[in-house]
């Protein structure tokens, strides 16, 4: 059996999938974009958080509880490669990246759940 720290240690060097995903409304294809460091992990984030009614955007917290979990797909959108590289800031990377698909998507009024900033 491994020590804790070897388990610390080995979590450490574990590898995740980062980036960009989408949770689309099948319905009406409007969209919710957001990044995370850990593409793997984030829809069962964002689904407990709906679930449990939590979840900090009002209007798609309404057409999930309207429309249940079956009309929403999670997709992912970009995804960030990992180098491996100690001077790469990552969650700067995907916060970039982030904004980029931002901008290349519109998820605003009729497209997605997002509030356009002035």
């Amino acid at each position: 059996m491994k020590s804790k720290k070897e388990l610390k240690d080995a979590y450490r060097q574990m590898s995740f999938r980062m980036g960009v995903f989408r949770l689309r409304n099948k319905q009406d294809d409007r969209i919710w974009i957001h990044h995370t460091m850990d593409l793997d992990r984030a829809w069962n984030s964002v689904r407990v958080q709906l679930s449990s009614n939590t979840h900090p955007n009002t209007a798609l917290q309404e057409d999930w509880n309207r429309l249940g979990e079956d009309n929403f797909a999670y997709e992912i959108v970009e995804e960030l490669e990992d180098t491996k590289d100690p001077a790469v800031d990552y969650k700067k990377e995907v916060q970039a990246l982030y904004k980029l698909c931002l901008e290349e998507l519109q998820p605003y009024h009729e497209k997605g759940y997002h509030q356009q900033k002035s």
